[in-house]
């Protein structure tokens, strides 16, 4: 039976590449895509989620979310994504629209009314989800499990400290991770094992599909920031990392703890604290990924892109 996920997002390329390995994933049933600010505004990254998802051929809603954070001042990561967040030519401007009602009574809307408990996938900033809890803390058992991009156990990529997703909205994060939901983190400690190198992108454009080629062509956008701005070998993955838990939770090790985000201001704002040692009597509520097995990753984003157009 297919694992029920709501994938709360905000594309960006890699968001991109998270929800053509969902649609691409017989194991997960995507009850709908819920946007926020994130990367490049609202208004892009909502039109950019219908854009993907009317190219791949799929009829998953579409709620657009919040426009902010619920304290912090405005960010953006468009010198990673574009101005648009997806400079993709063939992904046409899509021919439907978001749905009248809101990502906040989306969620919760369908958290208390669905037969099972449901995953949330959270891809950006989560202010969605802890306006959602705040507004309707009965959701809460009905969450399966928060897996979120988002986060380090060592350095930040939008501050010395902080990740981009914890840095746009720590104190929603933190409602989320002070909940008592079962949460899984991918922060850039293991997203940055994940590297789309030359070597592994020729082997996507060895697929003999459409779509290989068209998320080939993001990823190798995403590249040449990556290059340039970190040294790196190619572009980090860092959103699809999610979807390929999953799918294969195998592809990932973890390590139990309890883990906050710096909400005071300062150097540290949107860090994420994680006592591995117990050091404050709190009970672990993350399951926080280490290492990544990158070439089962990468084997598991082909085969996802070989199912599409």
């Amino acid at each position: 039976m297919a694992r029920p996920i709501i994938i709360d997002c905000d594309p960006g390329i890699d968001d991109a590449v998270s929800l053509a390995m969902a649609v691409a994933s017989p194991s997960l049933d995507i009850l709908g895509v819920t946007t926020t600010f994130g990367n490049v505004g609202i208004n892009n990254t909502t039109n950019n989620a219908l854009r993907v998802l009317e190219w791949l051929g799929s009829s998953v809603p579409v709620f657009r979310g919040t426009d902010r954070a619920l304290l912090s001042p405005a960010f953006d990561a468009s010198a990673y994504h574009g101005a648009s967040g997806l400079e993709a030519p063939a992904l046409e401007q899509p021919t439907r629209r978001a749905e009248t009602t809101g990502a906040i009574p989306f969620l919760i809307d369908t958290l208390l009314k669905h037969s099972e408990p449901v995953t949330i996938v959270a891809l950006g900033p989560m202010t969605n989800l802890a306006l959602a809890i705040r507004l309707a803390p009965e959701i809460l058992p009905r969450i399966a499990e928060v897996v979120f991009m988002g986060g380090s156990t060592d350095f930040g990529n939008d501050s010395p400290a902080a990740e981009f997703n914890m840095f746009c909205d720590p104190h929603a994060a933190q409602i989320v991770l002070s909940s008592g939901v079962r949460c899984t983190m991918f922060g850039l400690n293991t997203t940055h094992q994940v590297i789309a190198s030359p070597t592994e992108m020729a082997r996507v454009r060895a697929l003999p599909n459409q779509s290989a080629a068209v998320f080939a062509d993001m990823i190798g956008f995403y590249e040449a920031v990556y290059v340039k701005t970190n040294g790196f070998d190619g572009a980090a993955l860092h959103d699809p990392c999610t979807i390929a838990y999953l799918v294969d939770p195998t592809i990932f090790t973890f390590r139990n703890m309890h883990v906050a985000v710096d909400t005071n201001a300062g150097i540290s704002f949107g860090r994420t604290v994680h006592d591995i040692w117990g050091v404050r009597g709190l009970a672990h509520n993350t399951q926080v990924a280490m290492h990544a097995d990158s070439a089962r990753f990468f084997d598991l984003l082909r085969a996802c892109l070989s199912r599409l157009r």
